[in-house]
């Protein structure tokens, strides 16, 4: 069984994506994560994950800063800015594909969703392996063509490689992880030059975080990122995974339905240190409440 310990030194970090402004979910994550650190005499850290070239905005680059500070959120160290660190998941992926451990997939999000054989994990339907099996001439000629693919990996051979992992949330034995019940994942998109699972992983890792302090919704990627670790002997922090903020329609907090956001309580002329002291005593603006995921 593999496990590893983070060091003593405790770092936190917040890692937004410049899609939008950030809206009173984010700002609950982030004082819960500065708060930690100072209170252990560690450090905050902020990232931001401008990979996704086709919603990364930069000037919500400038909107992410400038709502932090409005909040009190204050950051140690430089800000770790993805876009500049492409090479770094590129010699990631060149040490996995060393391994036999991806394979390029040609298969449109159409395509999985109309296989009568995708199976299904947490989240949905999962990939059902149709490029795994292709032969080697084969994906060397359509990536000559120039046909547009993703570099998955291959979930049984990386599990059989890593043996048995686990991960720890702090005061908390060993859990084990369960990578094989997500499928061959993606770690390099079609349009992007990592995936989520990938940057952050390697990311958390160049920053020295000890502490990783998310949403529910991704307890399952805590499994993927945890083999990635392992495959790339990498060091494992603890998780921390917070329930989510909902709206009145119980529906989780998000950028892409108009949440409620810093920016406009801001505009309404709310009190910046009173907004931050209800949302550490988890009084939230109204129609906000906690959600069970």
């Amino acid at each position: 069984m593999t496990h590893a310990t983070p060091p003593q030194h405790m770092v936190t970090r917040f890692a937004p994506s410049p899609t939008g402004r950030l809206h009173v979910g984010h700002g609950w994550s982030a004082l819960m994560a500065m708060d930690m650190a100072r209170a252990h005499g560690g450090a905050f850290r902020l990232r931001i994950e401008d990979i996704d070239g086709t919603r990364s905005r930069p000037e919500h680059v400038a909107g992410i800063m400038e709502d932090l500070a409005w909040l009190g959120v204050a950051w140690d160290n430089d800000v770790m800015v993805q876009s500049q660190r492409i090479e770094h998941y590129d010699a990631a992926l060149g040490r996995l594909r060393a391994m036999g451990l991806l394979y390029p997939c040609f298969c449109t999000r159409a395509d999985i969703q109309a296989s009568l054989t995708a199976p299904h994990g947490p989240e949905g339907a999962i990939y059902p392996g149709t490029c795994r099996g292709l032969e080697d001439a084969e994906r060397a000629r359509r990536i000559a063509d120039g046909d547009a693919h993703a570099w998955r990996i291959d979930m049984g051979r990386a599990v059989a490689r890593a043996g048995k992992i686990t991960w720890r949330a702090p005061s908390s034995p060993p859990i084990i992880a369960d990578p094989l019940v997500h499928g061959d994942v993606v770690l390099a998109r079609k349009d992007a030059p990592a995936s989520y699972h990938l940057s952050c992983t390697l990311d958390d890792a160049a920053m020295g975080v000890t502490h990783v302090l998310r949403g529910g919704d991704l307890y399952g990627a805590t499994d993927i990122h945890r083999l990635l670790q392992a495959l790339l002997d990498l060091p494992s922090p603890f998780y921390i995974h917070h329930p989510l903020l909902v709206g009145p329609d119980g529906r989780r907090l998000a950028k892409r339905d108009g949440a409620i956001a810093l920016a406009d309580l801001r505009a309404q002329g709310m009190d910046p240190a009173r907004l931050a002291d209800d949302l550490r005593d988890n009084r939230f603006p109204v129609g906000i409440t906690l959600g069970s995921a």
